[in-house]
């Protein structure tokens, strides 16, 4: 029995959830949820915050949680929970594996690729300033050797134990030479210590160009935070949309699994949302308790439909409800499981 804390998230957060719980039940693998729905502004409305304190006890006793998407007010209102998660329980790892599906039809073939992008630092430390006199606004890129040194060695041993071969350090340090200077130089150290990987460094103007162009030319890709943040959705445009690429955010003690695409309000309640991302996020949260028989069972379903393409969601060309694709792929999960 693994116990697992719940974040549904709002918008189509509850459906897409309620999706994955279907497959993950026909996987056999015994989950026991802890659930909170008070998050984002529905916690604003009941306990005045929008991540209440019961919910990261919840997240730090249980040490795995899986969550839905959370609305974020833009230019205004309370803080990303995202981003507060990930501080607040030091979640330095997001994790964004990139990994084209099969039968969606995509510009690039041979995608497989995986993002690591430092996620407690950078641009998003959360320092900033406004003098009012002047209107002027500053926010400091905190980069920190500890955590540069984290993140390296978290993605050069994630490379290492899942038989990669390449890793590319992505800076700036061209122009912004004291901060991501300092995260290129930890990066060329780490290297060394990892003589069984090849190792390169580009510049991250280049790097968007190139994945653009030749993206099968590359592995593992690890960065700061702004930067990981734009790279990982573009890397995600490359194999079909946020819609069906997995995430999650590792700390030394804790895990949260995400769907990293957005809430999708306008949608809500229409039964059409795309529960890709989050089923393969449940998957690699399977990965993660050691169920990796379980995990390998519902990404070959998951393959398998995308290969027939008959009962997908409208999104990728289909027309199934989110709960017949949920259904439809759980009844593949217990097949297969049942033929193992």
């Amino acid at each position: 029995m693994h116990r697992v804390t719940l974040l549904p998230g709002d918008g189509i957060g509850p459906e897409i959830t309620a999706a994955t719980i279907v497959v993950l039940e026909a996987a056999g693998v015994e989950l026991q949820w802890e659930r909170f729905e008070a998050v984002g502004l529905a916690g604003m409305e009941r306990y005045g915050r929008p991540l209440p304190e019961a919910v990261l006890d919840s997240i730090r006793m249980n040490r795995v949680a899986l969550k839905g998407p959370i609305t974020t007010p833009v230019g205004k209102g309370f803080r990303s929970v995202n981003v507060s998660l990930r501080q607040k329980l030091d979640l330095f790892a997001n994790v964004r594996p990139c990994r084209k599906l099969p039968g969606l039809r995509t510009p690039f073939e041979d995608v497989d690729l995986v993002i690591f992008r430092e996620n407690t630092e950078g641009l998003y430390s959360g320092i900033e300033t406004y003098d009012e006199r002047l209107e002027i606004a500053d926010s400091t890129a905190r980069i920190t050797r500890r955590g540069s040194q984290r993140i390296l060695r978290f993605a050069f041993e994630w490379a290492r134990v899942n038989g990669r071969r390449h890793v590319t350090a992505v800076h700036k340090a061209n122009v912004v030479k004291m901060s991501t200077g300092l995260f290129l130089k930890e990066a060329i150290a780490m290297a060394s210590a990892y003589p069984d990987l090849d190792f390169d460094h580009r510049i991250v103007d280049n790097m968007a160009m190139q994945l653009v162009q030749r993206p099968a030319e590359y592995d593992c890709i690890v960065t700061t935070n702004l930067f990981g943040d734009i790279l990982s959705d573009l890397c995600a445009g490359l194999v079909g949309g946020l819609g069906v690429v997995p995430g999650a955010n590792i700390g030394d003690s804790v895990a949260v699994f995400e769907a990293v695409h957005g809430s999708a309000p306008d949608i809500a309640g229409q039964g059409t949302a795309n529960p890709t991302a989050l089923i393969r996020t449940a998957a690699m949260m399977l990965r993660h308790l050691g169920e990796r028989t379980a995990a390998e069972t519902i990404e070959a379903a998951l393959r398998q439909a995308y290969v027939e393409g008959c009962w997908l969601t409208p999104d990728v060309g289909g027309s199934s409800t989110t709960m017949d694709f949920a259904h439809r792929l759980a009844e593949r999960v217990a097949s297969k499981q049942g033929e193992a």
